[in-house]
């Protein structure tokens, strides 16, 4: 399997994301990385596919944290009943053990899945909720720091390196590609930067991602997801007129990012948009 050799890396650091209890504060929504003006539309229901992955339960006992895998779910509610994915356009890679679970080898299969499935005009969603890991890995960038997501190994060897990912992504015929990283380091992951792309990270670079007791959420999948697109509070613009018919604006990717980075305490999330004016999933 293509990308199956682990990535040689030293000085690894793998970070969990820190629990507590909830939000100390409240922001109110920027109009920061939104413009106002919809790009491309989005392509029709069945030109849309997704990876979902969620890791709270690692192997071992040491390393679980506790709502990564809810993260997962409400990435995949959003997809399906705000924006209409097919459920069977989505592969969610959680803790299952059986059927599913979020393998460095099932990651890098599913993302071998979508390079069989998307063609050119298709949209692409790449969601990952956990640990973030970092060090100096040859994984084909030159960067001296490189940061990497966690699969459920939870080992030095097993993680997938921010330039393996490039590498993976690379050849995807699609120019509408959205990477949401909500995990520790997630700023580096820019590096999965390019024409007709929007990375969504949920901290800086050398920044860490909290999880909040009270709301079962990561901090930054809460505001994002949770409040910014499933009960709309993101919206600022109508995109596609839908007001004047009476009916709710559909939430674009830069809304709900800026109601996330306005209302996000402890963390300061980042994005690279590569997307001409506002991407509507």
């Amino acid at each position: 399997m293509a990308y199956a050799v682990p990535t040689q890396a030293t000085d690894v650091e793998i970070t969990p994301k820190i629990s507590v209890k909830g939000p100390k504060g409240q922001g109110k929504p920027l109009k920061q990385a939104a413009t106002g003006v919809l790009g491309v539309p989005p392509p029709g229901s069945g030109r849309r596919w997704a990876i979902v992955i969620g890791i709270s339960d690692y192997a071992g006992t040491g390393s679980d944290i506790q709502y990564a895998d809810d993260d997962a779910l409400d990435m995949l509610n959003a997809l399906v009943n705000v924006y209409g994915y097919p459920r069977s356009h989505i592969l969610l890679l959680i803790s299952d053990y059986k059927v599913n679970n979020a393998t460095r080898s099932n990651i890098i299969n599913a993302i071998n899945w979508l390079k069989e499935k998307v063609k050119e005009g298709d949209e692409v969603v790449f969601f990952y909720s956990s640990h973030g890991a970092r060090g100096k890995a040859d994984d084909g960038d030159r960067e001296l720091v490189d940061e990497a997501i966690v699969p459920y190994e939870c080992t030095a060897e097993s993680l997938i390196w921010d330039g393996e990912l490039a590498s993976m992504f690379s050849g995807l015929p699609s120019s509408r590609i959205i990477f949401i990283f909500d995990s520790c380091y997630a700023g580096g992951m820019n590096d999965l930067k390019a024409e007709g792309r929007i990375v969504v990270m949920a901290c800086s670079e050398s920044g860490l991602s909290y999880e909040f007791s009270t709301v079962e959420n990561g901090q930054f999948t809460y505001y994002l997801v949770d409040q910014g697109i499933l009960l709309g509070k993101a919206d600022v613009y109508d995109h596609d007129n839908d007001s004047v018919l009476g009916e709710p604006s559909d939430v674009v990717v830069e809304e709900a990012f800026d109601y996330a980075k306005a209302y996000c305490v402890y963390q300061t999330p980042t994005i690279s948009d590569s997307f001409p004016n506002d991407l509507l999933l």
